[in-house]
């Protein structure tokens, strides 16, 4: 026959007992937090632009035309052309439509890199991505042209 074996424990004992476990499971947790790897928190943003209006010219027809691009902090507003003459206008037919092609990419977060041209005006498109990406390099903050 079995004999029946009590155990008594001391109500201290058992408050010890859970308080070092948990003790030991919050050291654990944060162990791991702490050595985590940390990819998932981003840097502070810092501005892409400096905000303003920036432009940079093209010659056509030994003219020149003032490709203006607004900017804020992050974010393209705006791209026109000024000081385009009628008759350079008349000349060059596909300028402003490939313009309002380019600034619409733009505005909606396009990145300079990565505009699709149609093949018919890659010749005016690239004319334009060019003046574009120089009044850009004026907008950017002084630390970010020194990274690059």
């Amino acid at each position: 026959m079995r004999s029946t074996k009590i155990v008594v424990l001391k109500l201290k004992e058992i408050i010890y007992t859970a308080l070092f476990v948990i003790l030991g499971i919050c050291l654990i947790l944060l162990l791991v937090y702490m050595f985590s790897n940390k990819k998932e928190s981003k840097p502070p943003t810092v501005a892409t632009y400096v905000p303003g209006l920036y432009t940079s010219s093209i010659m056509l027809e030994n003219k020149a035309v003032n490709v203006e691009v607004v900017v804020d902090k992050d974010h393209i507003n705006s791209i026109r052309l000024t000081d385009l003459d009628p008759a350079i206008a008349t000349l060059n037919p596909a300028l402003v439509p490939t313009l309002q092609e380019l600034e619409i990419q733009l505005v909606n977060d396009t990145s300079v890199d990565d505009l699709s041209f149609n093949i018919e005006t890659k010749h005016t498109s690239s004319m334009l991505v060019s003046a574009i990406e120089s009044a850009l390099d004026k907008a950017r903050p002084d630390d970010a042209k020194d990274k690059d």
